[in-house]
């Protein structure tokens, strides 16, 4: 039940009425009329700019289609006022029944109220997280992982058939370092000294992993030249790591459907196959690239390379794909895996990337675009860096990483449901401050204790309610008198309830889950405050003595915790039935 949609239709059906008679010319695309919330309240229910969209291919004043559609909305009993402002604006005011019917229809479809068809049935991949499989998850990627989940989930609940994937970086350099510092503690397991020289990893992590090493092959590699061991131990230590970093994301509530390894990509023809594609498309060539003003990438050569014709594609220059000495770059295996997942067919691509990897958008942007001649769309996210505090001056736990704070450091303090919600308080381009202290403040200026706060409480009220004898039973409540929901504060909460199926269908187009979390705290707000007027007016407390009026009121109350159950489990966080 989408209310806005549903008034659009209303607005859509009075214009092709106009048309009908004459009052509109024929021809006219309606696509750009939109109904929303007016940016005051004071000026109505919800506004629509169908008169100043229209006015031009019209070649009408707006003036003059708003005070005819006007007239025409103000004849279904829906609409209560419509009223005309400025140049052509046209605000509407709406009957209390259509906000007390979102009461009813929130009770019947329990936590799918506001779920969409939109997406239909689209197949959507988001990768997300992605880390180096070289030591457990930092803080960093907590908030890639809490965001790339919260929106695989929103797209899920709007419509899209959803893949979740982790793309495992396991094909460059970095693990054979990550093979030389197990080696390091396989020695050190031994009762040899050892020294960590720059470039290694020096955490205690991998402290039980030479151990397990040594349990595995004994003195086999003691002594040994790296050319006998090196292969070896870094399949041991990648697949050690990836059950850390497994644990890592389970102790946040995140499960991957699919882990893909980069390896997989190498000596299978893969990349070749890809970089065919491209050729076939004239777009891979051999060349020399200008030197680039300011610092210089690292995979840039003043000499003859195999090159991708980028910016065909949008990139601001063309890319580099191998090597003068025959060897692939770091871009080559990331188109190639681009191509793998356009080639398992699906829609829409959206990559979750560190701040860091700006720079990479517009390359992989343009390799997907050449790769699906511009069919598949791919949407990458940067999620910017999290500072931590605590008691607000900059907080430095254990250093079991060796050089960084971990995800399992910050969920053992705070837990998984408040690290989540906290990760999604601003939008993912922003920075975020995490203070330990204010996430876990009782206060209105905390969110997460204020939405869950806004749930415990209707759970009391229902407890209250049935320990007096008052059915409260969704499917009792959803057949409740809500005409009884008569108050202004009462028809503002259900005009906040109305505007979910909205906001999650905006949320799922933009790609932005933060939108959820925002919102849950504004209608947590609304309840708290329909709570608080109630101390003053006991008219609207939620159990009364007549047992008809308390189930229509704990219908309203209800209906908030479903739709903060719904946005919770968005964000993949467990609703909370009583405070502590």
């Amino acid at each position: 039940m989408n209310l806005f949609t549903e008034m659009r239709g209303l607005v859509i059906d009075a214009l092709t009425a106009m048309q009908a008679e004459g009052v509109l010319p024929e021809g006219l695309d309606f696509k750009n009329v939109a109904v929303e919330p007016p940016r005051d309240a004071l000026h109505g229910d919800m506004a629509t700019n169908a008169a100043m969209v229209l006015a031009k291919p019209a070649k009408m004043k707006p003036r003059d289609i708003a005070d005819v559609l006007a007239g025409k909305l103000a004849e279904d009993t829906r609409v209560e006022i419509a009223e005309v402002a400025g140049p052509g604006f046209l605000n509407m005011r709406l009957s209390a029944a259509l906000w007390q019917g979102v009461v009813k229809a929130a009770l019947e479809a329990g936590n799918d109220f506001g779920r969409s068809d939109m997406g239909t049935g689209k197949k959507v991949n988001v990768e997300y997280v992605s880390a180096n499989p070289t030591g457990p998850l930092h803080v960093g990627h907590t908030r890639g992982a809490v965001f790339g989940d919260a929106l695989a989930s929103l797209l899920d609940f709007v419509g899209y058939d959803v893949t979740r994937e982790y793309y495992i970086n396991d094909g460059g350099a970095q693990v054979d370092v990550l093979a030389r510092s197990v080696y390091l503690r396989y020695l050190e397991a031994h009762g040899q000294d050892v020294a960590f020289e720059d470039g290694t990893y020096p955490g205690d992590y991998l402290i039980p992993v030479g151990e397990a090493l040594k349990d595995k092959v004994g003195e086999a590699y003691v002594g040994q030249d790296e050319s006998v061991w090196l292969v070896d131990v870094r399949e041991f230590s990648t697949a050690a790591m990836m059950d850390l970093i497994r644990e890592d994301l389970k102790a946040l509530g995140v499960e991957m459907d699919l882990f893909f390894s980069e390896k997989s990509l190498y000596g299978t023809g893969r990349i070749e196959s890809a970089l065919e594609s491209l050729q076939s498309k004239g777009l891979i060539y051999e060349g020399v690239l200008e030197p680039p003003k300011g610092k210089k990438p690292e995979d840039w050569e003043p000499r003859e390379q195999t090159l991708f014709r980028s910016t065909d594609h949008g990139d601001d220059v063309d890319r580099p794909v191998k090597k003068s000495d025959g060897s692939w770059t770091y871009f080559a295996p990331d188109i190639a895996y681009h191509y793998d997942k356009v080639s398992r067919g699906f829609d829409e691509l959206i990559d979750v990337f560190g701040a860091d990897h700006g720079g990479y958008v517009k390359r992989m942007k343009a390799a997907v675009s050449a790769l699906s001649d511009g069919q598949v769309p791919l949407d990458i996210k940067l999620t910017q860096l999290v500072k931590l505090y605590k008691n607000g001056e900059p907080f430095k736990m254990s250093k079991r990483a060796g050089t960084f704070v971990t995800l399992r450091d910050v969920v053992d303090q705070v837990g998984s449901d408040v690290t989540r919600f906290v990760m999604l308080t601003r939008k993912n381009d922003a920075p975020l401050d995490f203070d330990f202290d204010k996430v876990l403040e009782q206060s209105k200026d905390n969110p997460v204790f204020y939405v869950q706060y806004a749930h415990a409480r209707v759970c009391s009220v229902i407890r209250k309610a049935e320990e007096a004898g008052i059915a409260a039973a969704d499917e009792v409540l959803a057949r409740a008198d809500i005409a009884q929901l008569d108050h202004d504060a009462e028809i503002t909460v259900a005009r906040k309830l109305a505007e979910w199926p909205r906001l999650v269908e905006i949320a799922g187009r933009t790609n932005e889950p933060h939108r959820v979390a925002f919102y849950l705290y504004e209608l947590a707000s609304e309840l708290h405050g329909l709570w608080n007027k109630g101390n003053e007016d006991t008219s609207l407390r939620f159990i009364q003595d007549n047992v008809a009026t308390s189930q229509a009121k704990i219908a309203l109350a209800r209906s908030v915790a479903v739709v903060i159950s719904a946005g919770l489990g968005i964000l993949g966080v467990t609703p909370a039935q009583e405070m502590r």
